[in-house]
């Protein structure tokens, strides 16, 4: 039986002034199967899924989508013609209920006479989450009460309620635990079963390998190659990323390094204003990488913004050791020597409407500036010196940051702190959602860093990331220290997830 084509483009082009996105690029998705769609950040994934669904319009080419051409103006009218996507960034609206979110421009279909339902907006709110499994979740409370995940959640819920032909998943599992990760993977299941169609974007290779009946990947604009099942494997598919061999992993070579007896920081008995970290001690040496980890809800990412002076504590210390100062706040912090780099990229770590130099100063003014004055050529050589050296891809160093692809975004956070010569550097998913290539470029610097004499406290959800890197590995379970594990070539996951669990 012949496959039936549900989404095709045609020669569809993309131009963000002098830069070529999607170069003529050819793309079919058929019923009943899940597309996956993989490439090096700036490859052109999002480009084309949110061409099709809306977001943005192409340069030139055409689409056609159940049969008819395809060019929605705006991603309400992609949904209303049957294409849902749900985007990488954070796309909840902050001030408003759940319910609110779930049908943000479609409030007319509870009004009753001159008012809006509430009531009935709850109601269908709290069915369409629970429709994808998501429960729990009172519908009335506002969206700034609920933690990243469980706002992805909401925006799954929302996207899925208009029952769409064809669902787009753009990086969306890099943001969900283990638990929110199966919600959408059933959602996909029940799409393919359904004789629908899945898009799946994500740079986890084994994922897509164990989910997808058909992989594209692009590179720089172009497609290279579409894959079926059996022709997929990790080596052959990176070969196609990248161009060129890549074998093997990119974590750390040596074993047995001695790490400096040194503290240079102590976390005292802390319990967090949040609840999350209850009466947790540490201590960091200088020049280690210290990895934390643990399953969601742990306290390890609330533990990055106390030590960083961004969250307030309830009882106990942290102590930055060689100046016997207390960490109180961001400015000491910063004025100590400390950098970090935010989960939430785009909300905490980046001013998107900002420039990529805006965004890469910002952390280093007092760095930059000569007495009182900070002069636009060495404004021009400090930021043209990161850009370099992370190898940002960018149209020029005054393009805005919302611009670009995941990669270069994480490279541009990178580059504020790096610039600044932390000596202490909270990096809080540094990897997430980039391709290998970035990947190996980041565990590179930061082991080159910790070569350096610098300190790295790297908190992860990756146990793959965690062991391959860290020097020693500190795994957290309600608040509290669960298990401490040295570097070693035996450790594997399976003694981490015992105490994990």
């Amino acid at each position: 039986m012949a496959q039936e084509l549900i989404f095709e483009a045609k020669n569809l082009t993309k131009h963000f002034g002098p830069t070529v996105a999607l170069n003529g690029v050819d793309f079919q998705v058929y019923r009943g199967q899940i597309t996956g769609l993989i490439g090096e950040n700036g490859s052109g994934k999002s480009t084309i899924t949110s061409i099709a669904a809306g977001m943005q319009p192409a340069t030139s080419g055409e689409m056609t989508f159940l049969g008819k051409a395809h060019s929605p103006a705006t991603m309400i009218e992609g949904s209303k013609l049957g294409i849902g996507m749900i985007v990488q960034e954070q796309g909840t609206v902050s001030g408003i209920t759940v319910a609110e979110n779930i049908f943000a421009g479609e409030e007319s279909r509870f009004r009753n006479g001159p008012f809006i339902s509430k009531r009935k907006m709850n109601q269908e709110a709290k069915k369409a989450m629970e429709d994808i499994g998501f429960l729990g979740v009172d519908p009335a409370s506002y969206i700034d009460t609920l933690d990243m995940q469980s706002r992805k959640l909401v925006e799954i819920a929302k996207v899925m309620y208009n029952k769409p032909q064809m669902l787009v998943v753009d990086e969306t599992t890099t943001a969900l635990s283990q638990s929110g990760r199966e919600i959408i993977y059933g959602i996909m299941r029940k799409m393919k079963e359904e004789n629908k169609a899945v898009v799946f974007i994500s740079h986890d290779l084994q994922e897509l390998i164990d989910t997808c009946d058909t992989l594209t990947v692009l590179r720089d604009g172009n497609l290279i190659t579409t894959l079926d099942r059996d022709q997929m494997d990790e080596d052959t598919i990176k070969k196609y990323m990248v161009g060129r061999e890549m074998k093997g992993d990119y974590y750390r070579a040596d074993y047995g390094t001695p790490v400096s007896k040194d503290i240079v920081l102590e976390a005292d008995h802390i319990t967090s204003g949040s609840g999350m970290l209850m009466n947790f001690s540490m201590k960091v040496h200088k020049g280690e990488i210290l990895g934390i980890g643990g399953l969601s809800h742990c306290g390890m990412h609330e533990l990055g913004k106390v030590l960083f002076g961004e969250d307030k504590l309830l009882t106990g210390s942290i102590t930055h050791v060689p100046s016997g100062e207390k960490i109180t706040n961001t400015q000491t912090a910063m004025k100590l020597g400390f950098g970090y780099v935010s989960k939430n990229r785009d909300t905490e770590s980046l001013v998107l409407t900002a420039t990529i130099k805006d965004n890469i100063i910002s952390a280093s003014y007092d760095k930059i500036a000569k007495g009182m004055v900070m002069t636009p050529g060495a404004v021009k050589q400090f930021v043209d010196r990161q850009v370099e050296s992370l190898s940002i891809k960018c149209a020029g160093v005054d393009q805005d940051v919302q611009y670009l692809s995941g990669g270069n975004k994480q490279k541009v956070v990178f580059g504020k702190w790096i610039g600044r010569n932390c000596e202490i550097l909270i990096l809080d998913c540094p990897t997430r959602g980039v391709d290998i290539g970035v990947k190996a470029a980041m565990y590179q610097l930061i082991d080159q860093m910790r070569k350096e004499g610098k300190t790295i406290i790297m908190i992860s959800e990756e146990l793959p990331e965690l062991i391959g890197m860290s020097d020693r590995l500190l795994i957290l379970k309600d608040g509290g220290l669960a298990g401490e594990f040295m570097r070693s070539e035996t450790l594997d996951e399976n003694h981490i997830i015992e105490v994990m669990i």
